[in-house]
């Protein structure tokens, strides 16, 4: 999209772009994936199926238990197949589905993914009410509704459980509400679950979201603060407390984040037991050390990759140019570094990285500042051209990328660079009100880094210096994890890397026999060596009964198993079919959501139904602060009252950088004006 400010001369220039490169001006083949929504009669915002999300979550210590409803209604005259895609949290172990219709209860049983769908088709044949929830992604959920009849309501609850960490000693409860937009370069034609209608700019969706969450934190609270929503928090006591949100729709277009830390800047440490009737689990949690600062930092090398796509456009742009004025204002003079904006294409700042001088810092932040959000989101050619950069073997690289992940190549990406894994540290930050997580937490742990998540304007510099406190030194390296006559097995994960940010180590895994002996954490840390022992019967005494850790512990295995299977399906053209068995049987046994189970609930009452049943896409609201440049050519788009046509397809990427390339120059111009 062209930029409302832009000079006349400019605007001249990018006519003749248009007219000699068509290409550049239409980019049929940078757009997001086209949904289709299909409802007989007109389209009504009332007659929508979903009523409301209600999320209750309880967090004690470090482990949340979370029960989200969810109310659908049908409103309309016909009966209704309902179908909504929503996210959910990438540590999210869910456990439990069950459907309410009036007062009939019915607990959805787990099953082989295939199984499980020809459950749901037999029963909505059969002109009965079912359920299906579905696993797309490992933020990504689907739910089906089957043969809602006009004037039902009906409920369908998830149960889960999450573990929650800590980063610079801050507690951090995450519950994504929405689903960004995803980009393709293939065409609606792939994977078309991704696809879903999305509600026009600045319409408020017709189903509301509602929370409460309870804090335990089993010791003194310091702060407790939701940094996306004007939500009620009230102290019970020093170390409870209680959060409230009413139900509304504008709640419902971002992330839901809390934030606590521990009074003294301190953490959960410790050691929970479960005994169980066929298998024992243990979760442990290990303070690291204090950082120490050397007086000495190496220098170190930084690549920054910028994304500057359609979906960027607006509120996450803005919000990214604050984050790199930051980041490229903290480097130190005997840094080096260089910046990459990619949108269909990419362009560099210069071919090999340059010193870290004020004037190389002011070209590097006023070729971020004229960037205009537009285009695809070509983010892996980005990230293979950024690995590519020649580099100084004594020198240290980080590359750093900021985007809102609005793709839907996050194995690719994740195979890409844990093969290049040892030429550069990646760190990703997610900028935007619901980013997608599963992406920046993906790349980061492929990277050897961190995430961090920017979700307004105002938290850029603090998350700009703390990501370069993260990186001036190691808070603990070469650890190992060593049992003293305590039967530990199938710990996750199996090793634990070098610890950069101030947070605990965390280790979930099984265990035999007699709950005795000890565990004991060693390493390196900034003042010498470091150890923690603990005493298992001592922690045995206080309690063995903690259920979620079973859960917990699944989920770690599913996610170990799903990366190796998703560098197998990316090398070799298949997915392991035998790591495949083993994600489907761990999904059984344990009564888990994956990729390869899902939970189906059929309520046998056969119900009369004397119409056709019609399918109905639950439309998603944008994501706050995306605008619908986000959306490809072809979108469905609901604006108020009805269907509006697509929005504008995105211009291309040789476009964007033309313009970009062309207000550095004006703006070069005026500097040198200015000085004569």
């Amino acid at each position: 999209m062209i930029p409302k400010a832009i000079t006349p001369t400019v605007a001249v220039l990018t006519f003749f772009v248009a007219r000699l490169c068509p290409a550049a001006a239409t980019a049929d083949e940078d757009r997001s994936l086209a949904p289709r929504f299909e409802i007989g009669g007109e389209a009504n915002l009332e007659h929508f199926p979903l009523k409301s999300t209600d999320l209750r979550a309880s967090i004690a210590g470090v482990v949340a238990e979370v029960t989200v409803e969810q109310t659908y209604a049908n409103t309309g005259d016909d009966p209704i197949e309902a179908t909504y895609v929503f996210p959910a949290s990438t540590r999210a172990a869910v456990h439990g589905v069950e459907m309410r219709i009036g007062e009939r209860v019915i607990a959805a049983r787990i099953e082989e993914k295939e199984q499980a769908k020809a459950t749901y088709e037999k029963a909505k044949s059969a002109n009965k009410t079912a359920s299906l929830l579905e696993q797309k992604r490992p933020n990504v959920f689907r739910m089906s509704v089957a043969n809602i009849l006009p004037g039902d309501e009906v409920k369908v609850t998830l149960h889960f459980s999450e573990k929650l960490g800590a980063t610079e000693r801050v507690y951090e409860f995450v519950y994504p509400t929405v689903v960004g937009p995803r980009y393709s370069n293939q065409g609606s034609a792939t994977e078309s679950w991704v696809t879903n209608p999305y509600l026009g700019e600045g319409v408020e969706t017709p189903a509301t979201f509602a929370a409460q969450v309870e804090v335990s934190a089993g010791m003194p609270l310091k702060s407790l603060t939701c940094a996306s929503h004007d939500a009620a928090i009230d102290f019970a006591a020093e170390d409870r407390a209680t959060v409230e949100l009413p139900a509304s729709g504008d709640a419902a277009n971002r992330d839901f984040v809390l934030r606590y830390r521990l009074a003294d800047r301190q953490v959960v440490s410790g050691l929970l037991l479960h005994e169980g009737e066929e298998e024992n689990f243990f979760l442990l949690n290990v303070e690291p050390p204090q950082r120490v600062r050397p007086e000495q930092i190496p220098a170190r090398d930084y690549l920054f990759v910028l994304d500057v796509s359609g979906s960027m456009n607006g509120f996450p742009l803005d919000t990214a140019k604050t984050l790199m004025r930051d980041l490229l204002g903290g480097l130190r003079s005997t840094d080096t570094f260089n910046v990459l904006l990619f949108a269909g294409e990419s362009r560099m700042l210069a071919p090999r990285s340059l010193p870290a001088t004020a004037d190389n810092i002011t070209r590097g932040t006023d070729l971020t500042n004229l960037a205009n959000g537009g285009g695809g989101t070509e983010l892996l050619p980005a990230l293979e051209r950024a690995l590519a950069v020649p580099l100084d073997e004594a020198t240290s690289r980080s590359i750093v990328v900021v985007t809102d992940g609005f793709v839907n190549i996050e194995r690719e990406a994740f195979d890409l660079v844990r093969s290049e894994r040892g030429r550069a540290n990646v760190f990703a930050f997610g900028i935007g009100s619901s980013v997608n997580r599963w992406l920046i937490e993906g790349l980061a742990r492929a990277g050897m880094g961190e995430p961090f998540f920017v979700l307004h304007p105002g938290e850029a510099a603090p998350t700009a210096t703390r990501f370069r406190d993260y990186i001036s030194a190691p808070v603990l390296t070469d650890i190992e994890i060593r049992y003293e006559g305590f039967g530990a097995r199938e710990g996750q994960p199996e090793s634990v890397p070098d610890v950069f940010a101030d947070r605990p180590i965390e280790l979930i895994g099984k265990w035999k026999g007699e709950p005795k002996g000890a565990i004991v954490v060693t390493g390196q840390g900034g003042g010498g060596p470091f150890e923690a022992r603990f005493d298992v019967a001592g922690e045995a005494a206080k309690g063995t009964r903690h259920p979620a850790l079973r859960p917990l512990w699944a989920r770690e295995k599913v996610r170990t198993l799903a990366d190796d299977r998703a560098v197998a399906q990316n090398r070799r053209g298949g997915g392991d079919d035998e790591l495949q068995r083993e994600i489907t049987t761990l999904g059984l046994t344990y009564e888990l959501l994956t990729e390869f189970t899902s939970f189906v609930a059929v309520d046998e009452t056969t119900r009369e139904i004397r119409e056709k049943l019609r399918h109905a896409e639950q439309p998603l609201p944008l994501p706050k602060g995306v605008g619908e440049s986000a959306l490809g050519e072809g979108q469905v788009v609901f604006s108020g009252g009805g269907i509006s046509a697509g929005a504008a397809p995105e211009p291309g990427a040789v476009s964007l950088f033309l313009l970009t390339a062309i207000g550095l120059l004006f703006h070069r111009h005026r500097r040198i004006a200015d000085d004569t």
